[in-house]
């Protein structure tokens, strides 16, 4: 009983209240991250879109990173004077790629531009008052929409629109080559953790 009133008279309340709200957020971590790891299989990784498969990879990461350097911040090692500094503004520049990617593959098709052909026959017909009967009215046609050159336009479009969703594809791709390049750079860096190294492979499979 001494001891304790002893203790509690040299250690501010402020500082015990600060050890028990950190202990409390260190058991809060310890259950997420364990019902994280429990879908960290890679039956499931194989399962998800790239971009998901790769936003599962670098969440892991860095909460990997981040609980490593608690420890050494609980040791008296500032982050700083240690190599894994490296490795956070690694995971830094990987997260803006992602985020990037993300960002593209959410961005709406840019919309074609269109045009008024029955404007446009009029404001010709006005500028062009020497025009016959039969060519004012193969222009009337084509504003219509009859003739050649509408057919011609539909077609450009329609191109356009395939060029504009092989560009959204590629971002799918882009995506699939990060998330290979993350998994090898992690099976690098940390060569015990064989399930990475059964994502990659599984990854290879995919691609």
């Amino acid at each position: 009983m001494e001891g304790g009133v002893r203790e509690s008279s040299v250690i501010p309340d402020s500082v015990m209240d600060s050890v028990n709200r950190t202990l409390a957020n260190v058991e809060d971590v310890q259950t997420h991250l364990l019902n994280f790891l429990s879908l960290y299989d890679p039956l499931v990784l194989s399962q998800m879109p790239p971009l998901q498969r790769a936003q599962t990879l670098l969440t892991l990461a860095k909460a990997t990173t981040t609980l490593f350097t608690l420890r050494l911040r609980c040791t008296g090692v500032h982050p700083d004077d240690h190599p894994v500094k490296s490795e956070l503004e690694r995971l830094s520049l990987y997260e803006d790629k992602l985020e990037r990617l993300i960002d593209l593959s959410k961005a709406p098709l840019r919309p074609s531009a269109t045009l008024n052909s029955q404007a446009a026959t009029r404001f010709i017909e006005h500028a062009l008052p020497d025009l016959t009967s039969e060519q004012k009215q193969s222009m009337r046609s084509i504003s219509r929409g009859e003739g050649p050159t509408i057919k011609y336009l539909e077609r450009s479009v329609q191109k356009k629109r395939k060029y504009q969703a092989s560009e959204k594809q590629s971002v799918q791709t882009a995506a699939k080559e990060f998330l290979e390049k993350a998994a090898r750079e992690l099976l690098a860096k940390f060569p015990d953790l064989s399930r990475i190294e059964e994502t990659d492979r599984r990854c290879s499979l995919l691609s």
